[in-house]
């Protein structure tokens, strides 16, 4: 219901603006120019699913591999009493617990295209276990949260534009990403947990918890010691060893157990292909409408009204170029990260505006995207408290970069 009445205000609030132009301005061409980004838009779209197809494939492939051979279901014995407390709908030893930490995982390493097929295929086994195909179930609407708030340990795509663009020192923004992500995390961690009663004080949750915090403060510490080229050098390495590593150890359990691990292979790629024919009308339907919101100028109007609020609130008007990202953000990845360059090019790398739109970038991520693509896939419509959940890690992840652009970028 939430994501329709978005959608509707897009369209909308689009028209509004057309209107607007027309009506005060005289653009008459407002209307053709915002069709014609429609078009352009849902081409992108399905561009977008088309490139899609070929990682789903051969990642859904990699897992069933791993499900045959029962690497999934040891990994899903691993993390069974955290899950177990965070996910009480989920069997034990059920697949979808080894495909969600392989998610959160690639997630964790800023493997994007790696990250999206585990998910999908966490989504499909947690919609097994859904009594009400429609209706987004208590666990998938928690996973999909921790998903949307974009906890990211080392943002090397952001650190390389940064160095493209001149910053003096492209990682800077290394530590305040990190810790805005988390606390982005945390906050849509906790808003579920609210809404679902989940127990975050039971012992073997507090366990867990504590521990990833040590994890990532002996991350922060090791990579804090590297300079920019090593980080990025460091990382890279880590990530692609990392992933190759889960596909030999897969390949070789399937050997042992003699699994036919081809056949495997060939069975959950399949299962990708028919996956991205699925996922292109969702990501056609909320890609086209942001498009439309943004031609019609209705973004614009919006950063207008922000402006004049902030200023009510005597909150400086240092934040505004860098908003855009923000806003964007939830919305579209390629838009935030378009916005994101934009902003550096406009005042600099170095600016204040340019690092925190850096951090907007990097504290969550794209929420009606995931939404779309997570859903969509496997053909829930009603998300119930997913997006207002995923919201408030959002608006968390941006307030905890504005204070933590000033704490470390001051002017």
């Amino acid at each position: 219901m939430i994501l329709n009445l978005v959608w509707l205000f897009f369209f909308f609030a689009a028209f509004v603006a057309c209107l607007v132009q027309w009506l005060f301005l005289g653009n008459a061409g407002i209307f053709s120019y915002v069709l014609q980004e429609s078009f352009a838009m849902s081409k992108t779209a399905f561009e977008i699913a088309l490139g899609l197809t070929g990682v789903l494939c051969f990642w859904l492939g990699i897992l069933k591999v791993g499900e045959k051979s029962g690497a999934v279901g040891m990994l899903a014995r691993l993390v069974t009493p955290l899950f177990r407390r965070l996910f009480p709908g989920i069997p034990e030893g059920h697949p979808a617990i080894g495909a969600m930490l392989m998610n959160v995982g690639a997630n964790m390493l800023g493997l994007d295209n790696a990250a999206t097929p585990m998910g999908i295929q966490a989504m499909k086994a947690l919609q097994d276990l859904n009594t009400d195909k429609e209706t987004a179930s208590d666990a998938q609407i928690l996973f999909l949260v921790l998903n949307a708030s974009g906890l990211t340990l080392i943002p090397v795509s952001i650190m390389t534009y940064r160095a493209q663009l001149g910053a003096a020192n492209p990682a800077d923004v290394f530590l305040p990403i990190l810790l805005a992500t988390f606390f982005s995390t945390l906050a849509g961690l906790l808003a579920v947990a609210w809404v679902q009663k989940i127990r975050l004080h039971h012992p073997v949750v507090l366990a867990w918890l504590l521990g990833m915090i040590a994890a990532v403060s002996g991350t922060l510490w090791y990579f804090s010691r590297l300079q920019a080229a090593e980080m990025a050098a460091t990382s890279a390495f880590l990530s692609g060893f990392v992933l190759f590593a889960i596909i030999i150890g897969f390949l070789a359990l399937a050997v042992w157990r003699r699994v036919a691990a081809f056949d495997a292979f060939v069975e959950g790629a399949k299962e990708g292909f028919n996956t991205a024919i699925t996922v292109l009308p969702y990501l056609v339907a909320i890609l086209v409408a942001i498009a439309v919101f943004r031609a019609s100028g209705a973004m614009d109007l919006l950063m207008q009204g922000v402006t004049i609020a902030l200023g009510w609130f005597g909150v400086p008007a240092d934040i505004v170029p860098a908003l855009p990202t923000a806003l964007m953000k939830p919305l579209s990845g390629s838009g935030a990260r378009g916005m994101m360059i934009d902003a550096m090019k406009t005042y600099g790398a170095d600016s204040f505006a340019g690092r925190l739109a850096c951090l907007f970038q990097g504290a969550t991520d794209t929420t009606f995207y995931i939404v779309a693509v997570y859903f969509g896939a496997v053909g829930v419509r009603r998300t119930r408290h997913t997006i207002p959940c995923c919201l408030i890690a959002d608006v968390v992840g941006a307030l905890a970069a504005i204070v933590l652009a000033w704490m470390f970028f001051p002017a």
